[in-house]
């Protein structure tokens, strides 16, 4: 996980001081995917769970054996 610093410095290199991403990459020693999703994103994305988490399977019986 990089900084959100980090990302201040690529996207202001890229956006304000005309650098190619190639060139960020480069300068940074990140890869130029790297530099792509540092440009997408304002900060870095975070921790997204892939899939919901799973119900117990007594779900559907929990009303009944709490009576």
């Amino acid at each position: 996980m990089y900084a959100v610093e980090l990302y201040a410095r690529v996207r202001r290199a890229v956006a304000v001081d005309e650098m190619s991403e190639r060139e960020a990459a480069r300068e940074f020693g990140l890869a130029r995917e790297t530099v792509r999703k540092m440009l997408r994103y304002a900060g870095p994305p975070g921790y997204r769970p892939q899939q919901p988490a799973r119900r117990p399977r007594l779900d559907a019986w929990v009303g009944t054996i709490d009576v």
